[in-house]
């Protein structure tokens, strides 16, 4: 443990934690869902919890932090899969859930401060008619900055494609970790730097994102008989220009009737599902592909249905959601991320889904991807050791489906598979002493690393 003691005492009245049960709280995320992760970060602790209520508040810390050398890792809820806002080298955790509200807000566009829950700027958005792009199944809880620094797809994708596509951003205004911090305001291209980046080489209190009008969205679960049937249904859904849709995910058997209680009545034995949003005018478009498809529609019903009976939004069994589900029922499961190549994802899932049967059971997420549309695997695991989890990702590679590594906590090794230039300069230009969350980006710590092939897919899931 460190002695913040003079660090403290120049905070002020900046409210702080110390006592070992916030520190613990504010020290995790759910890196948990990965055996390989959990042993290495069960025992990761900050020193000091720091919550700004203001970005006067903010900049205070990091002029505190770069004068004592403490590093400092940024976090808003802590719902990460990674184990991206875990204090690894201790030091202060910042924890932004107190700097929220809406700046302001126009058809079309809002600006929003980082801590801000995302459920809560939904709500404020539709009161105006409009809604998110893009969230993830974890809505309810996670903020709106911490989304963008740790997240990169979600409800929303199908449509709009990934946050890393131009426009799915519009601007960050970040603070840099130097001696006299700069406030920057990064826009087009530029917010690349920091977007995905874990908070390594800047602190995000704002963003600018596009909004959309709401739609009282219709949950639908659609079965088929088949896994293959499904796959082809998925695609061809997600392909339909004229099917306003929110998400389009692929949960086969025995998924759903294993983990999802509450729905279990509506899917029979055997059967592989389709979760879909759809908006209200889109519905009777979707009748007729799933008809085209020899699917079934078991379940139905508005978003505004769900929250009337306090029910289960069907987003949260999606995305990562689905992973948490099962965890609940069996701590032997884990997970892995795959990216599947367009134009021959559908044949490729199901190679992979017979190849590795029971023990492999292929969670997909259709989306929208660099002008294109495939699937993201976020694929159910029945854990043995990690030796067999590599050879499973191994064989995935080498049939051309990017690994986007769930059980590595380095941007690198988790994503990219090679070093991104542009945060890796970034950093260097807004984090001399690399003080900002220390031991997530592997070519600051290690200039010599190199991937171990090339890089050729853009996009990590979760």
């Amino acid at each position: 443990m460190r002695d913040l003691s003079a660090f403290t005492s120049e905070l002020g009245d900046i409210p702080t934690f110390a006592d070992p049960t916030r520190i613990r709280q504010r020290s995790r995320d759910f890196y948990w869902y990965s055996p390989r992760l959990k042993p290495i970060f069960d025992e990761v602790l900050a020193d000091l919890v720091v919550v700004p209520r203001t970005e006067e508040e903010a900049l205070a810390t990091i002029r505190l932090c770069f004068k004592y050398d403490v590093p400092l890792t940024v976090r808003g809820t802590g719902t990460g899969n990674y184990g991206q806002a875990m204090p690894m080298k201790g030091g202060v955790v910042l924890d932004m859930s107190d700097i929220t509200g809406i700046v302001w807000m126009k058809p079309g566009a809002v600006r929003v401060k980082a801590g801000t829950k995302i459920h809560d700027l939904e709500a404020a958005a539709n009161a105006q008619g409009q809604e998110m792009r893009i969230f993830p199944s974890t809505r309810r809880a996670a903020t709106v900055g911490g989304f963008i620094a740790g997240g990169s797809g979600g409800v929303g994708a199908a449509n709009w494609g990934l946050l890393r596509d131009r426009g799915n951003i519009l601007a960050a205004r970040v603070l840099t970790m130097e001696e006299n911090p700069r406030i920057l305001e990064l826009r087009g291209d530029d917010i690349q730097k920091v977007n995905h980046a874990y908070g390594t080489n800047g602190i995000i209190t704002e963003v600018e994102i596009p909004l959309a009008p709401a739609y009282d969205w219709i949950d639908t679960v659609i079965t088929f008989d088949d896994f293959g049937t499904a796959a082809r249904f998925g695609q061809a859904l997600v392909e339909s220009p004229g099917i306003l849709k929110k998400t389009c995910a692929l949960l086969p058997s025995p998924i759903p009737q294993s983990y999802f209680k509450s729905l279990k009545p509506y899917i029979g034995e055997g059967k592989h599902s389709i979760f879909s949003l759809v908006a209200p005018h889109s519905f009777e478009g979707l009748l007729e592909l799933v008809e085209d498809h020899g699917g079934e529609v078991v379940y139905r019903k508005s978003q505004s249905e769900v929250e009337a009976e306090k029910g289960i939004p069907l987003y949260e069994y999606t995305w990562n959601h689905t992973t948490m589900w099962a965890l609940k029922h069996d701590k032997s499961i884990t997970y892995l991320q795959t990216f599947f190549p367009a134009g021959q994802n559908v044949e490729l899932v199901q190679k992979m889904n017979e190849h590795f049967g029971d023990e492999v059971m292929h969670h997909l997420e259709f989306v929208r991807s660099g002008g294109g549309f495939t699937c993201f695997g976020i694929q159910l695991v029945r854990y043995t050791t990690d030796e067999r989890l590599d050879e499973i990702m191994a064989f995935y590679e080498a049939n051309g489906c990017a690994q986007f590594n769930p059980h590595a906590f380095t941007l690198e090794e988790g994503g990219m598979k090679e070093v991104d230039l542009v945060q890796l300069d970034f950093k260097r230009e807004s984090d001399p002493k690399g003080l900002l969350n220390p031991g997530k980006m592997l070519a600051w710590e290690d200039p010599s690393w190199t991937a171990a092939k090339d890089k050729t897919y853009l996009y990590a899931a979760g």
